[in-house]
């Protein structure tokens, strides 16, 4: 299993803001199908860069997943369920969903 690392900030917001559990992060990175893509948008950009793409949970949930990898560490910035806009990015780019 990756190294994912979920801070107690990010975890709470996870449940309270997008009613989603780590167990379902965990699975949406084991489901991915798609390639990752890079945020290059100027507000979102961080070193390392930030990450993404959109998988299921075993329960056929999608969740847009957001993360950083550093030190060998996956470092969870947030999980949610997609817009219709992040959707058509990922089928374009991401090749997969």
């Amino acid at each position: 299993m990756l190294n994912l690392l979920i801070s107690d900030a990010v975890r709470d917001k996870l449940r309270s803001k997008h009613q989603v559990e780590a167990s379902e992060v965990r699975q949406c990175f084991l489901n991915r199908a798609g390639k990752l893509l890079l945020d290059a948008r100027e507000q979102h950009q961080t070193d390392p860069p930030t990450l993404w793409f959109v998988a299921p949970t075993n329960r056929e949930r999608l969740l847009k997943i957001v993360y950083i990898q550093k030190d060998g560490q996956v470092l969870l910035k947030t999980a949610f369920e997609p817009n219709a806009k992040e959707m058509q990015i990922y089928k374009q780019f991401g090749g997969a969903v």
